[in-house]
C-alpha cells in the first residue's frame, strides 16, 4: 500500500486558529524554480475573476432585467439557481476560474463563489468572502488524502428609504444545503486570500493529476499572492516531496508549523519524511502530538472496513463504516461502501438508503450517475419500509 500524502484542499477555506505573525511575503529560500519545467499554462491571477465577452452579454441581456424587476441582489442569486437561466450545477471535480464555470456551467464550491463574485463586481454590488468555521471534510483522489472546507459570500449594496437615510442590506450565497451551514460561525476572508485558495487548489488538483511542475508553480503562485495562507505551505511541501526533494519538503513543512502549530496536516506529512531522512527521534515527537490531536487518522475505520469487505465478514464491515459516518455524516463514499456492506447482508431497503444519501452528497457528476446505477441494480421501491427502522434499530 502507499503511504497517503497529506494536502489541504480549499475547496472551502480552512479556518486558521491563533497564530504568530505571518509573513507579509514568501522568501525566494522556499522556492528552487530551476527544479521544474515551465508550468504547461500561464499563470495569471488576473483570470481569476475576469468576465468573458459571453459573460458580460449574458449578464445585460438576461440577467439585468430581472435584477431590475426583483433587485440586484435577488435578483442574481435567483439566476443563479434557476434551472432555466445559468444552469449552474455544482461539481467538485475541478476548480475554474468565473469565466470557465460560466462556460462550463458547473463549479465546485469555490468556482461558484468566484463566478457570483466576477458578476457582482460587474454590477456595482459589494462582496465579502466567509469561511465557515468548524466545517471540514475529508476526500481522496488515489494517495492524496484532502482536508476541505468551505467558503460563501455576502452580496452587499446601500440604498435609502424615508426612515433610514442610508442602510446596507447584505444577502448570503452558499452553494451547500442550509442544513449543512446552520448554526456555523463564520470568519471574513480577502479576496487576496480566495485567490490564493484557487491557485492552492489548482496546485492540488495538478499534484492529483501526476503533474508536479505544475503543482509547484501554481503554490508558488499562491504563496506569492497570500503567504499567511499557511494551506498553500503544505501544498508545496507535498510538490518536493513527490519531486525527491525530501529535506526540502521537512523544511517547509516546518515553516508551516512554525505559523500555525497544530495545523495536523502538515504534521502528517512531516512524519513520514523525518523517518525517511533517519530523523526517528523527530517524527516520535510530532507523532505523540498528532495522537493527541487526532487519535484516529482520516479513512482508517473505513480502511479497516474495505478489508473486512473483502473478507466477506460484512457486519464487521457494516460497523466500520458507520463509524466513519460519525465522524464525517454526508462523505457519500461511506455511505456507499455502508450500502455495499447492506447488500453482503441481503438488507436491500437499507442498502437502498445508503446509495440514495451517497448520490444526494456525490461532489461529481460522474459519482452521481455511479450512486444511481447502484441504486437502479436494487430494483424498484419497497412500499412497505418499515424493514429500514426497525433493522436500524
Amino acid at each position: 500500500m502507499l503511504r497517503p500524502m497529506w494536502v489541504s484542499l480549499a475547496l472551502l477555506l480552512a479556518a486558521c486558529a491563533s497564530v504568530p505573525p505571518s509573513p507579509n511575503r514568501a522568501g525566494p529560500e522556499l522556492f528552487h524554480d530551476a527544479w521544474f519545467l515551465p508550468p504547461s499554462a500561464p499563470i495569471d491571477a488576473g483570470t481569476v475573476f475576469a468576465l468573458s465577452e459571453p459573460m458580460r452579454r449574458y449578464l445585460h441581456e438576461r440577467i439585468a432585467p430581472r435584477m431590475r424587476a426583483e433587485g440586484r441582489q435577488t435578483g442574481l442569486f435567483n439566476a443563479l439557481q434557476d434551472s432555466g437561466q445559468l444552469k449552474i450545477e455544482y461539481d467538485a471535480a475541478f476548480t475554474r476560474t468565473a469565466a470557465e464555470a460560466f462556460d462550463a456551467r458547473t463549479g465546485n464550491c469555490l468556482s461558484l463563489v468566484l463566478l457570483t463574485a466576477a458578476l457582482a463586481h460587474e454590477v456595482g454590488l459589494g462582496v465579502q468572502y466567509q469561511n465557515v468555521l468548524g466545517e471540514h471534510t475529508m476526500s481522496r483522489n488515489g494517495d492524496l488524502v484532502f482536508y476541505n472546507g468551505h467558503v460563501n459570500l455576502v452580496l452587499t449594496e446601500r440604498r435609502s428609504d424615508e426612515r433610514v437615510a442610508a442602510t446596507r442590506s447584505a444577502m448570503v450565497i452558499d452553494f451547500l444545503p442550509a442544513r449543512a451551514r446552520r448554526g456555523q460561525q463564520v470568519q471574513t476572508a480577502s479576496e487576496q486570500t480566495v485567490i490564493a485558495m484557487y491557485m492552492n487548489n489548482r496546485a492540488a488538483e495538478s499534484l492529483a493529476a501526476g503533474k508536479v511542475d505544475d503543482a509547484y508553480w501554481w503554490a508558488r503562485a499562491g504563496l506569492m499572492k497570500e503567504p499567511r495562507y499557511t494551506d498553500t505551505y503544505n501544498t508545496l511541501g507535498v510538490v518536493y516531496r513527490r519531486h525527491g526533494n525530501i529535506p526540502e519538503a521537512v523544511a517547509i513543512y516546518n515553516y508551516a508549523l512554525a505559523l500555525e502549530p497544530g495545523n495536523i496536516a502538515a504534521m502528517s506529512n512531516i512524519i513520514p519524511v523525518l523517518r525517511q531522512l533517519g530523523r526517528d527521534r523527530e517524527a516520535a515527537r510530532w507523532s505523540r502530538r498528532l495522537a493527541e490531536l487526532q487519535p484516529y487518522p482520516p479513512f482508517h475505520f473505513f480502511a479497516q472496513g474495505r478489508r473486512a469487505m473483502a473478507a466477506e465478514d460484512y457486519v464487521g464491515a457494516r460497523d466500520l463504516f458507520s463509524k466513519e459516518i460519525q465522524r464525517a455524516a454526508y462523505y457519500h463514499e461511506f455511505h456507499f461502501w455502508l450500502a455495499l456492506a447492506y447488500v453482503g447482508l441481503h438488507q436491500t431497503e437499507l442498502a437502498r438508503k445508503h446509495f440514495q444519501i451517497a448520490k444526494d452528497n456525490a461532489t461529481t457528476q460522474l459519482d452521481v450517475r455511479r450512486y444511481q446505477e447502484a441504486l437502479d441494480a436494487l430494483g424498484p421501491v419497497r412500499r412497505d419500509r418499515s424493514a429500514i427502522s426497525a433493522a436500524e434499530q
